[in-house]
């Protein structure tokens, strides 16, 4: 059975989001959801949007085997709370698997299970965490991490990334993408991809370039050249490249290599695609170009990411 535990001003998509994965992946298998929420103060819990999720009494999980801590602006009351924190803990010496989603992180912290462990919470809570928590070995960029039987997950939609791991995990690969194609995912995110997305990092992402920087990633395999960049915008490519830089604080080439290194990172941690293919598909076309790249922004080469994602 899978518990959720949810407080007053909780995320609700930290809990709704995870519920669904789970209910899917249990139809997928022929069988009924069996998913409980729970909260210290059963009944109607108010979530930070106002919607209100009904919630049953902590005596009521002797059942369960796997228990989601959801975040929320109320997170710092709910880690305070005596009675949340002996419940956690009391389920992770039973073995329980045990999670969080987003600041859901600062429950488990506060109980102690994140001491010496891998873990990861929402990136706009990165320095508060760390401050609080200095015994926890924080890996800020990631969707999630497990360290044993302990998962954390990054800010709100990861929560369903998790999820789907742990669908893996406990009823295979296949069962996971039926899962996720049912949920309309474009794809289902390795844990150790980054909480980031290049274009977004960028000064401009959606400004007159970002047709076109779109229409890139979804072409690496082409030269992508600034002169190629320029033509298809229209422009000269010595305007093209003053243009682009003063409006999205970056080059064209940084840009593109940029684009080049997410998707090989993608496609290196959640496939068994060869490296040589990754590095031709994303317009590296050399492998060592692309180990080169990697060390450069991410510290490891790809076979390095890919050992990782698998591992955990």
């Amino acid at each position: 059975m899978i518990g959720i535990l949810i407080f007053p001003d909780f995320q609700l998509l930290d809990a709704a989001g995870p519920i669904s994965a789970f209910e899917i992946a249990a139809r997928c298998i022929g069988k009924s959801p069996a998913i409980r929420v729970l909260a210290a103060k059963p009944g109607l819990v108010r979530s930070s949007s106002g919607v209100e999720m009904m919630a049953r009494d902590f005596k009521t999980a002797n059942a369960i085997t796997t228990l989601l801590v959801a975040g929320g602006s109320g997170v710092a009351e709910a880690a305070r709370c005596e009675i949340t924190r002996a419940f956690v803990q009391r389920l992770a010496r039973r073995d329980v698997r045990v999670a969080s989603v987003c600041s859901g992180a600062f429950v488990l912290a506060e109980a102690g299970l994140l001491d010496g462990r891998r873990a990861t919470t929402h990136w706009g809570r990165t320095r508060e965490f760390v401050a609080c928590f200095p015994k926890v070995k924080f890996e800020p960029d990631q969707i999630f991490t497990r360290d044993g039987n302990v998962w954390t997950s990054a800010g709100i939609s990861a929560g369903i990334d998790l999820a789907l791991a742990m669908v893996t995990e406990d009823h295979g690969e296949e069962i996971a993408q039926a899962t996720a194609r049912q949920l309309v995912l474009y794809h289902r995110r390795s844990g150790g991809q980054s909480q980031f997305s290049s274009l977004l990092e960028l000064k401009a992402p959606n400004g007159r370039f970002g047709a076109l920087l779109s229409w890139a990633r979804e072409n690496l395999d082409a030269p992508l050249t600034v002169e190629d960049l320029a033509d298809r915008a229209g422009m000269s490519a010595r305007h093209f490249a003053r243009a682009f830089a003063a409006e999205t604080g970056t080059t064209p080439s940084k840009a593109i290599e940029r684009l080049r290194l997410e998707v090989a990172r993608e496609r290196v941690q959640s496939s068994r695609e060869a490296i040589e293919r990754v590095a031709e598909v994303t317009g590296f076309r050399d492998p060592e170009r692309m180990r080169r790249a990697f060390i450069r922004a991410y510290g490891q080469p790809p076979q390095a990411l890919r050992r990782t994602a698998r591992a955990g």
